[in-house]
């Protein structure tokens, strides 16, 4: 991995049309993206992901599978040929077990510790009694000891993560905004210069660059940032 794939950037676009186009505007300034659950809406989902494959990007399919086990394993199987780089699923220890009992080839399997759209609040009110920090700590150790390969968590939790988990394990924090930038609809936030402190092994930027008026331009200055912060 080089210090260029560390920057991982959302196509949350409702059209393959307009996710190729900013594909093609970011060039060379960006080797991985993220797709996600509104592009699958769109119908091309997967001949997408080829072409990002053919054109020699970094996929993240984010789809957070939550399923019985065997339903999980089935598309894990399913997934792992079809060239993505990194995959999403609930980490809960039946699938994690079930995904990483059927990943195969290269295929990186992450577990979604807690969603970064919640907070405290959010968590008590779904009855758990865990703060946040406890219950991402607990799903990452279950997911380091049933050998999945890393976790989607807020910057946040990822210095916590890294003690627990070694140096190896992959943490993907999303939530990644420029200081003058708004939340929108996520709370537990940060900047690319926290996430590399933190111990992130990617950060996840949408809105920062994609809404940006000079993606390519905004897309750099995180490159920068990452390379100043390493």
């Amino acid at each position: 991995m080089t210090n260029k794939d560390k920057l991982i950037v959302a196509l949350d676009f409702s059209s393959i049309e307009e996710a190729k186009s900013m594909v093609n505007t970011l060039g060379e300034s960006v080797s991985f993206y993220k797709i996600g659950l509104e592009l699958l809406g769109s119908g091309s989902y997967f001949s997408f992901l080829e072409w990002l494959k053919t054109n020699n990007k970094k996929v993240f399919a984010d789809l957070k599978f939550f399923d019985i086990p065997a339903t999980v394993g089935a598309a894990v199987r399913q997934m792992s040929n079809l060239g993505a780089d990194y995959l999403t699923i609930h980490g809960e220890p039946q699938i994690m077990q079930a995904a990483n009992e059927n990943k195969e080839g290269n295929l990186k399997i992450l577990a979604v510790t807690v969603l970064t759209s919640l907070d405290e609040n959010d968590i008590k009110h779904m009855g758990y009694s865990l703060s946040i920090q406890d219950l991402v700590d607990k799903r990452a150790k279950s997911a380091f000891e049933l050998g999945i390969d890393g976790t989607i968590s807020s910057v946040h939790e990822a210095a916590s993560i890294r003690k627990l988990c070694g140096e190896e394990f992959i943490i993907v924090t999303p939530g990644i905004r420029l200081a003058d930038k708004n939340v929108h609809d996520q709370k537990r936030v940060a900047t690319p210069e926290t996430a590399i402190r933190n111990g992130a092994s990617h950060m996840v930027v949408g809105r920062a660059i994609t809404q940006a008026k000079n993606p390519a331009m905004a897309a750099n200055l995180i490159q920068e940032i990452i390379n100043n912060s390493l």
